[in-house]
């Protein structure tokens, strides 16, 4: 993917302990509903609380795409720009919605979410379009 290109970001947020099965379920269900394929997925982004959550790593690993964990300080700045927002995630993350900060960061400035955030078995998934490869 060279620069300039458009990228698809997944975010991703999850309860403490779920499965690499489990996120990627959810991972295929959303791409399902935005009509994507996991080719299509750049990379994946989450929180960094969430640097030591086997099963995420696992996913990523075995889906063979990057994790990036962005800060809390990069979640919060994206507030604004989020379609849901969860009083939990707030407090324990600085922003509304982990997931969906996460994507909008790791996408770039200019990006946007493809729909709100999707639930499925304790994980969430985001899923924004940007021009950050």
């Amino acid at each position: 993917m060279g620069l300039g290109e458009a990228v698809i970001v997944a975010g991703i947020g999850c309860r403490s302990g779920v499965s690499a099965d489990e996120v990627v379920a959810a991972l295929d269900t959303a791409l399902l509903r935005a009509d994507l394929t996991r080719q299509e997925i750049g990379k994946l982004a989450t929180g960094a609380l969430k640097v030591q959550e086997a099963g995420l790593n696992e996913a990523a690993e075995r889906l063979g795409m990057p994790l990036f964990h962005m800060t809390e300080q990069e979640l919060a700045s994206v507030n604004d720009r989020l379609l849901t927002t969860s009083p939990m995630s707030l407090a324990v993350t600085g922003s509304g919605s982990l997931c969906e900060a996460a994507a909008l960061v790791a996408a770039g400035a200019d990006s946007r979410l493809l729909f709100p955030r999707f639930i499925l078995a304790g994980v969430t998934i985001a899923l924004a379009i940007g021009d950050h490869p």
